[in-house]
């Protein structure tokens, strides 16, 4: 029942840039299964309403489809991949971008016992479950409110946070609660991931980042292994790859160049990592992208 709501609704307010009227709310819709992209996930609940997905992060694999949602609670490097999708059926998915500052203060309004207790590690950054009727029914009234323009302003705050509540208290609430948590595991790792993510090119000590991020040595290897399948340095060289391959988009006949400005002094080094991560190497792939338009970001979306 609530599925069949929610393809209508998707369908009928899926745009080309998959941006709609209500700010952090987007949809998707694709019409054809595309072969693996890389792409960063933002910190976005995602729900599938036809269709399927299939996301790598590092090690781990993840698939979603009909019914059930992805939550990203960090903004990580991933391979996605529509593995359901045609004309006849295309592929349809909400997505909400997850605010830490909302998750923060809806932490502090509630009461003690409102909330399941958090352990004590660093939940993944990245978790499937099934959608509850609860989480459904909230993700159509706010879609509803596409096609209530008065009421929207008013209604779609509140709807939004009743949607952050049910996951904050649904399965895979530890993900979402540290999220609004100053001091827990997980903000510690967002810290050395945006610190990685702003300064890629440049080599760095673990040991720096580490007490950067407020954590010893040993507890930042785990938590950061915790929440993003990798290592701080295969993090960094998944981050310099995505960058490379946009630069040559742009510019497709200064292979060196680029691989120098994301960090690689050796081009050999450059050319044999960016053909393990993305199929072939730096020239050919340019070639390709020069070709064709630049790859939409896919995320974890639908």
């Amino acid at each position: 029942m609530y599925l069949e709501e929610l393809r209508t609704l998707l369908a009928r307010h899926a745009g080309p840039d998959w941006t709609t009227a209500i700010d952090g709310v987007l949809i998707s819709k694709v019409d054809r299964p595309d072969p693996p992209e890389p792409s960063m996930t933002g910190t976005v609940l995602a729900v599938i309403a036809q269709g399927s997905k299939r996301l790598a992060l590092g090690d781990r694999v993840y698939e979603y489809g009909p019914g059930q949602y992805l939550v990203a609670s960090v903004d990580l490097p991933v391979t996605g991949q529509f593995t359901q999708a045609d004309p006849e059926r295309p592929a349809l998915g909400f997505g909400l971008v997850l605010e830490p500052s909302a998750v923060a203060e809806l932490l502090l309004e509630a009461g003690p016992g409102d909330t399941p207790r958090t352990g004590g590690g660093a939940p993944s950054g990245i978790a499937v479950s099934d959608a509850s009727p609860a989480l459904l029914d909230a993700v159509i009234r706010l879609l509803r409110l596409l096609d209530e323009p008065h009421d929207r302003a008013v209604l779609a705050p509140m709807v939004k946070r009743e949607i952050l509540w049910r996951l904050m208290t649904g399965e895979q609430g530890a993900t979402v609660r540290q999220l609004g948590l100053a001091d827990s595991s997980l903000s510690h790792v967002s810290r050395a991931v945006r610190w990685i993510r702003e300064h890629y090119a440049q080599p760095f000590r673990v040991e720096d980042v580490a007490r950067r991020s407020g954590m010893s040595v040993s507890a930042f290897y785990r938590n950061f292994q915790a929440v993003t399948a990798m290592s701080p340095i295969q993090f960094q060289k998944q981050i310099r790859l995505q960058e490379a391959r946009l630069l040559l988009a742009t510019h497709p006949n200064d292979v060196t160049g680029v691989g120098q400005r994301v960090g690689y002094d050796n081009p050999s080094q450059f050319s044999r990592e960016y053909r393990r991560q993305f199929g072939a190497p730096p020239s050919r792939d340019a070639a390709r992208l020069r070709g064709d338009t630049v790859p939409a970001p896919v995320g974890v979306l639908p």
